[in-house]
This record gives C-alpha cells, structure tokens and sequence, in this order.
C-alpha cells in the first residue's frame, strides 16, 4: 500500500504490504464476481444474452482470480 509519503510496509497495518495486496486483490475479485451477477441478470432480464454473456465470462475469471487468490493466501498463511 503506497501512500504519497512512501510505502506504508505494515508500520500502521501490522500487514506487509506483499500480503494487504494479496488480500486485497482477493476481496476484489470475489467482490467483483458478486456485482457482476446483478449484470448478469439485468442482462437476461433485457433479453440480451450477448451482454449476459460477457458478464458471466468476466464473472468467471473473477471466481478464478479469487480462487487463487485464496489458495495462496491459506498456504502463506499456514507455513
């Protein structure tokens, strides 16, 4: 996490910043998994199924995201 007076580095997080970014990334991608399924439905809901597509594809690389996310941050976390 960079501020604009130099790298945080965990002194006021008690998180290095390696590891915020992987949580954060990880919060993100499932986030994202999550709104993209409202586009999904507002998509279908509107008949568009090229649209709903899309979105669930984008969705589906979010769950993946978040997937490996996780698992990186359960072995860090273990060991």
């Amino acid at each position: 996490m960079t501020s604009g007076s130099g790298q945080e580095a965990g002194q006021v997080t008690g998180t290095q910043d390696k590891d915020y970014n992987l949580i954060w990334f990880t919060e993100q991608c499932l986030s994202n998994a999550l709104r993209l399924e409202t586009y999904v439905q507002d998509a279908d809901r509107d008949g568009d199924s090229e649209l709903a597509d899309l979105f669930r594809k984008a969705q589906a690389e979010s769950r993946k995201g978040a997937e490996q996310g996780k698992q990186l941050l359960k072995s860090r976390l273990n060991g």
